[in-house]
Parts: C-alpha cells; sequence; structure tokens
C-alpha cells in the first residue's frame, strides 16, 4: 500500500510539473525591494528556469523593475525565461504621472499598475489591518492619498493621458488597489481610449469586487487576476479551493488569471506556490487545457506572447 501511495504521488507530482512547463507569473514580488522579500530577481528566475516557465513578471510598489529584466535576461540567456516587469504609479513614482509612464512604455515596460500602496482606498482599506498587512523594512513617508477620480467623481485628466499612453504602447493597464467602483470607471473609458489588455489584481482583496462587478468588468474585456498566495498556505492565505473555482466560474476561464502575488514574507516562493495551486485545480477535476490557460496561455497572450512556440514538456 505504502509503495501505491509513493507511485500515485509521483505520478501527481509528474502531472503537475508537466502543466507547470509554458507558465507565466505577471506578479512576483522579488527583491531588493522595501518590503522584506524570501528571494531576489535572479532567484525567482531561476526558480522559473528550472520549472520551465515561459515568462516572469517582476512587480515593485516603489520602482520600474524594467532595467533589471533586461540586464538579467542578458547576463542569464539561456533560461528560457522571458523577463518583463512594469511600474506601479504610486507616489514613488510621482501618482498618477504620465511622465513616469511614457519613459516605462519606452523603455520596454509591459505593464502599468494604477496606484496601490498610494491608493486612498488601499490606505483606507488597511487601516484595520495595520498588524497583518506587510510592512516596508524601514520606516518611510506617510503615503499621500491617490484616486483615479477628481473631486467630481469624474477622471482626472492625467488619469485619461496615462490611459492614452498604454493605448499607444499597446501594454497591460492593471488596476492596482484601486476600488471596483473606481475600476468600474477607468476600465470603461481605456477601452473607448483603444486600451485592449486590461487587468483587475486580486478583485476580492482591497478592490472589493462582487460577483456582479467581476462580471460587468468582464463584459468590457478585462481579466480577472487571482493573487495563488490568497488560495496556498502561508500567511496570505485568506480562501480555500470552494472559493476559487467559484471565482474562475464567475469569470469564466477565458477571463482568468492565477498569478502568484508571491515573496512575502511567511509565504511559498512563487514557484511553490503554482505547484500548491496547481494541485487544487486538479483536485478540483480542473480539465488540463483550463489549467494551461489560467496559468499560461491567458497571461502570455496579454504580453503578445502567443507567435512563441511554448516549450514542451518532458516526460
Amino acid at each position: 500500500m505504502q509503495a501505491a501511495a509513493s507511485a500515485a504521488d509521483n505520478a501527481r507530482n509528474q502531472e503537475v510539473a508537466d502543466l507547470l512547463v509554458g507558465a507565466v507569473d505577471l506578479h512576483c514580488h522579488s527583491g531588493p525591494a522595501a518590503m522584506p522579500r524570501i528571494l531576489d530577481h535572479h532567484e525567482a528566475m531561476m526558480d522559473c528556469a528550472a520549472a520551465r516557465f515561459r515568462a516572469l513578471v517582476y512587480k515593485d510598489h516603489f520602482y520600474l523593475g524594467t532595467p533589471h529584466a533586461l540586464l538579467l535576461e542578458k547576463l542569464f540567456p539561456d533560461t528560457g525565461v522571458q523577463l518583463f516587469s512594469g511600474i506601479a504609479l504610486n507616489n514613488a513614482s510621482g501618482g498618477i504621472n504620465p511622465h513616469a509612464v511614457d519613459h516605462a512604455a519606452k523603455i520596454g515596460a509591459k505593464i502599468v499598475w494604477m496606484p496601490t500602496l498610494s491608493a486612498d482606498n488601499h490606505i483606507k482599506q488597511i487601516a484595520g489591518q495595520a498588524k497583518t498587512f506587510p510592512k516596508t523594512a524601514q520606516k518611510m513617508l506617510d503615503p499621500i492619498p491617490l484616486s483615479a477620480l477628481d473631486a467630481n467623481g469624474k477622471l482626472t485628466d492625467a488619469t485619461k493621458q496615462v490611459l492614452d499612453l498604454i493605448a499607444e504602447a499597446d501594454i497591460i493597464l492593471a488596476g492596482g488597489h484601486l476600488p471596483a467602483s473606481e475600476l468600474l470607471i477607468v476600465f470603461e473609458e481605456a477601452g473607448r481610449r483603444g486600451v485592449r489588455k486590461m487587468i483587475v489584481n486580486h478583485p476580492t482583496y482591497i478592490v472589493g469586487a462582487t460577483d456582479d462587478d467581476i462580471r460587468e468588468l468582464v463584459k468590457l474585456g478585462v481579466y480577472m487576476e487571482h493573487s495563488i498566495c490568497m488560495f496556498v498556505e502561508g500567511r496570505a492565505k485568506k480562501y480555500g479551493p470552494d472559493k476559487l473555482a467559484h471565482l474562475i466560474a464567475v469569470a469564466g476561464v477565458d477571463r482568468t488569471l492565477l498569478c502568484s502575488d508571491l515573496g512575502l514574507v511567511g509565504s511559498p516562493r512563487p514557484v511553490d506556490g503554482y505547484r500548491e495551486i496547481v494541485k487544487t485545480l486538479l483536485d478540483l477535476q480542473m480539465p488540463a487545457a483550463d489549467i494551461r490557460k489560467l496559468i499560461s496561455s491567458n497571461a502570455a497572450a496579454l504580453l503578445d506572447l502567443d507567435a512563441a512556440p511554448a516549450p514542451s514538456a518532458v516526460n
């Protein structure tokens, strides 16, 4: 019986490994960073290479990571992992700053996150989570609250200019930590201005999107990006498998992304998080083709990787 169980475990692990070939993580919090991280950008890249991921996107709340990605890809050209990053429009980048977005796009950024830690909504939401929400290693200046809307509830001119720049560059607009009520306005206008690639980050956390909000956003062509960290063991876990299955059903497999949002202290390394979430999806009887969409091909399309063949699994 023990041998049979071991064989079954080995078979399941191989199935998971095969499904991870070609995976794409759009949301990796490796370091260096103001917040403590359990791995750096190089280590994250090498973990992805060992698992034969196709691409990795570094996300930092305070700086544009594109130069790091470009240099690491040049220094380690044989990993098989394409590296990307982008800019989060927090105070450190000048807020919702068209000049920062223009520069980021011109040097190859693939994604622009609307305000995260500096979002007015984020500041209000974490007021009651001061003891649990991750902190920077050193005390930083208090954030200046940011919104995409003016005092009259209309999109600011700076936000509109940012949307135009994103559309021109044909890169990804991510909602950051703006509330669902703002995101509906932002993404509707983004679509009108020609933005084709849109993501809501962890819609059920801080953003506060209801099922109806998710359905409305999906109608606008927006993808729902659920953070693996919230479904796997670790300090950020919030939900069980049933919640994951429900959220995938609400948006649909074709409009859902599973990205790690890992690197934080007290949680697994990003690739280990992917291993755990794939096991969960298999336990939920999710077809392999759907799993590949959730962890690979949907994100690959947003990064324009469709034309590049994914590596084949080794049996």
